[in-house]
């Protein structure tokens, strides 16, 4: 196969593009930075763009199996800490988004032969925020807050695709789990300082998914023609918060009771703080109806992968 991905040095984007090529196919990289990715093999190459056009590499997609759309602007900021929801953050997050969407658009449009699939990125936040345990799927109706906004502009930017013959399917992903990148090494530094416990009230639903799931659920909806339209890339077992952070100090041996209250933390960076403070029981029916299967269904499982990784597989 040769596949294209938009956004490819992103956490999600390195991983998928090592797992193509690991299997010998053609990756080609599309990046504002494309410097930021480390030795990869002669079957991946890389073209610089500038965010908004298809200017310098849309002629990549003339022919490709597939087009992984993952470009967008850092949700919590590119530091280890939160970055605050400035007005212009928002602004950029939005318009990063949208604008690769229309990029892709531009390239599919002039291609001669049209891409096979083109891959959405998008969130669970697309369901806005709920505090309570109801279930949430693809069927779910999309939330009003400013997540949800991003997220419905987001996957709309690339919809009129469709209209050229080409498959599409979204993907609306959870909190993403690896040591690389992310929202866990921030999560997990107070367990390594003997200083962890759930964030806030510690009831809120958090969607998650081992970042090994979230490249082959990718990879499954590229390689399964069948497959269009949206799809959760979550655990099929979401826990709370609280919950969560049990695991996290069981698995690395720390204790998990001291908690960091919902308003200090909110005091201290603002209204991105609603990405772990509220969420969604996100979970992947569309995905495991499909035929899809998950390497690390729980959460204790995926995390002994990270952090221990010779004794997940002792008992595997």
């Amino acid at each position: 196969m040769r596949v294209v991905i938009t956004g490819g040095t992103g956490l999600i984007g390195q991983a998928l593009t090592q797992s193509l090529a690991n299997d010998g196919h053609q990756v080609v990289v599309v990046s504002r930075n494309p410097r930021q990715s480390g030795p990869l093999p002669a079957t991946v190459s890389f073209q610089a763009w500038d965010g908004r056009s298809d200017e310098g590499w849309g002629a990549a997609v003339d022919g490709a199996d597939a087009v992984v759309n993952l470009a967008g602007a850092s949700i919590a900021g590119e530091g280890f800490l939160p970055a605050r929801w400035t007005v212009e953050r928002k602004h950029n997050i939005l318009t990063s988004r949208v604008n690769a969407g229309q990029a892709v658009v531009e390239a599919v449009k002039a291609a001669s032969k049209k891409p096979g699939v083109v891959i959405q990125s998008s969130a669970v936040g697309y369901y806005g925020t709920h505090p309570n345990t109801k279930e949430i799927t693809e069927e779910s109706p999309a939330g009003n807050d400013y997540l949800a906004d991003v997220c419905k502009q987001w996957e709309a930017s690339t919809a009129v695709i469709e209209g050229m013959g080409v498959r599409r399917a979204i993907i609306r992903t959870g909190v993403v789990l690896s040591l690389d990148g992310g929202a866990l090494p921030r999560q997990a530094l107070p367990y390594q300082l003997f200083a962890g416990g759930p964030l806030g009230s510690g009831k809120q639903p958090y969607p998650w998914i081992h970042l090994v799931d979230e490249v082959r659920a990718i990879r499954f909806l590229i390689e399964n023609p069948s497959t269009s339209g949206a799809y959760n890339l979550s655990s099929p077992n979401p826990l709370t918060n609280g919950e969560f952070g049990k695991i996290i100090g069981k698995v690395m041996g720390r204790p998990s009771f001291m908690p960091l209250p919902g308003f200090a933390f909110k005091a201290a960076f603002g209204e991105v703080t609603v990405v772990v403070l509220e969420g969604q029981r996100a979970v992947p029916k569309r995905l495991l109806d499909a035929g899809f299967t998950f390497m690390f269904p729980d959460a204790e499982g995926a995390l002994r992968n990270l952090y221990k990784p010779e004794k997940a597989l002792a008992t595997r």
